[in-house]
């Protein structure tokens, strides 16, 4: 998360996941309202916000570390900031910036053509969301539309770190495997190693890791513990996969 506890900390984490070996990064901008997510990135939500990030702030240093980085940059954000920016606004101060792609969880499909011309014109990716809950018709939708890799939230509810992964999660990444020959990356509840090999032995072709890195990193007592724990936990998930 932007900001989580600032955003010098921020690009530090950045270099350092990009040094762990992550593939893509999930960038998030500090939001008031946000819904999708648990407790823990709700906290990092708000340690952002009362760090005086912004959406330009937040761009001013991904502009600055992007070009260092291995990996691509997802911006996770809500679709307000999108709203009151402009999306072709937006998306072009996102691609200058260094940003390769865009995850809104907070749109549903049949209102993502807008915000998908707007990110291809200025040559970002819209990646889509499906869910347990999601039909297989529409989840063969979702992935038609989703660009990049589809994103397979293996719970019902919020973000969140779990010790374990529902077996069910098995049968979900081999209904979406049916759907799509596109990357299937599974979050929501991958913690650690040991929830990343099974997601991983699962068929899945990439897992996302979110409250278990902002927690390590966020609700550590300074900046350098968090970020020394950030990155160990990072190296340890990539080993696992």
């Amino acid at each position: 998360m932007a900001g989580d506890p600032d955003l010098a900390t921020t690009e530090a984490a950045l270099r350092a996941l990009d040094a762990a070996g992550a593939d893509v990064i999930e960038l998030g901008v500090p939001y008031s309202d946000p819904l999708a997510d648990g407790p823990t990135i709700q906290g990092a939500h708000t340690r952002g916000l009362d760090s005086g990030t912004t959406l330009s702030s937040t761009l001013a240093m991904v502009a600055r570390v992007a070009p260092d980085l291995r990996a691509a940059l997802v911006m996770f954000t809500y679709f307000n900031p999108i709203l009151r920016r402009g999306a072709a606004s937006f998306c072009a101060e996102a691609a200058d910036a260094g940003v390769a792609a865009l995850l809104v969880p907070d749109i549903p499909l049949e209102e993502t053509p807008s915000v998908r011309a707007a990110a291809s014109a200025s040559g970002l990716e819209l990646v889509l969301l499906a869910t347990p809950t999601t039909p297989p018709s529409r989840m063969a939708a979702i992935a038609a539309a989703s660009q990049g890799f589809v994103y397979l939230v293996s719970v019902a509810g919020v973000t969140g770190a779990r010790t374990s992964m529902e077996a069910r999660v098995e049968g979900l990444i081999a209904t979406l495997r049916s759907k799509t020959d596109k990357p299937i990356a599974v979050g929501f509840g991958v913690s650690g190693p040991d929830t990343a090999a099974q997601v991983m032995a699962w068929g899945a072709d990439g897992v996302i890791v979110g409250s278990a890195l902002v927690k390590a990193l966020g609700e550590a007592a300074t900046p350098a513990e968090g970020l020394k724990a950030l990155e160990a936990l990072a190296r340890s998930i990539r080993a696992a996969v």
